[in-house]
């Protein structure tokens, strides 16, 4: 059993959705949380509920993880509270849709950052400490979109390919470290991220929860995994790339994913 007590979580993206609930579940494991995201009545809102229910030590730290120098100035706040990470969650993130040239080029460049280079910057920054102390846990929230190429939202899907592959190498490196590196891959969820998209319009509906997400996490870490999926139907979603060619898998993926309007 993994033992969450007593140790600091930094939550990324924590003011609501899948975020949020890995806060509240870290909390109520006994681990104090560093609350990370733009929303500072959120995230105070929040920290009080934990620190009151739970008895945690809560750090309420604001910040556009999407800036350039975001991850220095996060060090450096944390660093400055005299805290360490022993649990990294990088869930802040967001997607696009629609055809690609129809898209914002600067909001296609700021999804790359917050999607890629701050969960890189974030994981080279915590890391080290991990290794040094021969246990901690990074958890990288990928997608079910990793698994293929998704029209529609192409650069969205890339950068979560990028957050698998990247978390199974890491994986790889820190196995024998005590350093337990995890790519979650959930489907379709109930959150804000459509809202911030512009869409519902998803194949299937959405129908993920929080809830289920975070539960699929605890259990892959527990189980030492390089990845896991949360659901039945989206993991055989994921692993359909295996009987198929990836050009069959793009053409099938724009027919099915192809806006209605």
């Amino acid at each position: 059993m993994v033992n969450y007590k007593g140790k600091t979580a930094l939550v990324t993206g924590a003011s609501g959705g899948i975020g949020k609930t890995y806060a509240k579940e870290l909390a109520s494991r006994g681990s104090h949380v560093i609350l990370v995201a733009r929303s500072d009545d959120k995230l105070n809102a929040l920290a009080d509920e934990l620190a009151l229910k739970y008895k945690v030590d809560t750090y309420v730290l604001p910040l556009d993880l999407s800036e350039a120098d975001s991850v220095d100035e996060l060090a450096e706040r944390i660093k400055k509270l005299g805290l360490d990470v022993d649990i990294l969650i990088n869930n802040a993130g967001f997607g696009t849709h629609g055809r690609f040239e129809t898209i914002s080029i600067d909001r296609e460049q700021e999804m790359i950052r917050l999607n890629i280079s701050t969960l890189v910057g974030l994981t080279h920054q915590f890391l080290p400490y991990m290794q040094q102390q021969r246990e901690g846990i990074i958890v990288n929230l990928a997608s079910v979109a990793s698994f293929q190429p998704l029209a529609y939202m192409a650069t969205y899907a890339a950068t979560k390919a990028f957050v698998l592959s990247f978390s199974e190498a890491l994986y790889a490196e820190n196995r024998h470290l005590g350093v337990r590196v995890l790519a979650l891959c959930p489907g379709t969820t109930k959150t804000s991220f459509f809202d911030v998209m512009g869409t519902t319009d998803m194949p299937g509906g959405i129908k993920g929860t929080p809830e289920s997400v975070v539960k699929t996490g605890f259990k892959g870490i527990e189980k030492n995994r390089s990845y896991i999926v949360d659901g039945a139907n989206n993991y055989w979603v994921a692993q359909a790339s295996r009987f198929m060619t990836r050009k069959a898998m793009a053409i099938i993926g724009e027919r099915v994913t192809r806006p209605s309007k």
